[in-house]
């Protein structure tokens, strides 16, 4: 039997390995689709991959990058992981998904991974911080508005269920380091915003192909 510290030291490393996996890369390589590196931001997240492939497999890119999380936090949940590893399994793959070893430490903002992550720790914290999300690109334009808001809420409500016992104290402290490696990610954007040259999102660009010339967004 594997002692329990091992077997979370390489949940730990399973996660990050898990959340490396470059999804928006594999997916164009796969069906033929244009790197999202060689584009936009050059982040392989899903915004990026919609710019470079389509909104199907856009789309496809962001829903396998929440489903890295999620299949990082369930592998530790079957492992048979506590509350504390299972929140730093999370941290892992979000790591991966910004600092991918695959890539060169290169990668995505690490937002739908760090989503996937928290569906399979604690759901609920998703569910209700969802509005503020969509409500917030809706509003202002804005993507990366919409993914720092929704991150913000996330430790906000997160921090309100630890409190009324509904979830795990570490759940908080997966929150707390998840939204700061999301906002360090994010760290152009927020120059941009506070500048005012942050371009808002045309959605309907999003279902065609971007110009490889294109500036970052």
């Amino acid at each position: 039997m594997v002692p329990e510290p091992l077997r979370d030291a390489l949940l730990i490393v399973a996660g990050y390995l898990i959340g490396s996996i470059p999804m928006g890369v594999l997916v164009a390589r796969l069906t033929g689709g244009q790197d999202p590196r060689a584009i936009g931001s050059g982040r392989t997240g899903g915004t990026n991959a919609i710019r470079a492939m389509g909104p199907v497999r856009g789309v496809a890119v962001g829903l396998l990058d929440l489903g890295k999380g999620l299949a990082a936090v369930l592998l530790a949940t079957v492992a048979g992981a506590g509350d504390l590893a299972l929140a730093l399994v999370g941290i892992a793959a979000v790591s991966g998904a910004w600092r991918s070893i695959f890539l060169r430490l290169h990668g995505g903002r690490g937002v739908a991974t760090g989503i996937g992550a928290m569906l399979g720790i604690a759901p609920l914290a998703i569910v209700l911080a969802a509005p503020i999300f969509f409500g917030a690109v809706i509003v202002t334009g804005y993507v990366s508005m919409g993914s720092l808001l929704g991150t913000a809420s996330v430790v906000l409500i997160t921090a309100g269920l630890v409190a009324a016992g509904i979830a795990a104290a570490p759940t908080l402290l997966y929150a707390v380091v998840s939204a700061a490696i999301i906002y360090v990610a994010h760290s152009d954007n927020i120059r941009r915003l506070l500048a005012g040259t942050e371009r808002r999102t045309d959605f309907r660009q999003l279902t065609r192909r971007e110009d490889p010339s294109a500036g970052p967004r």
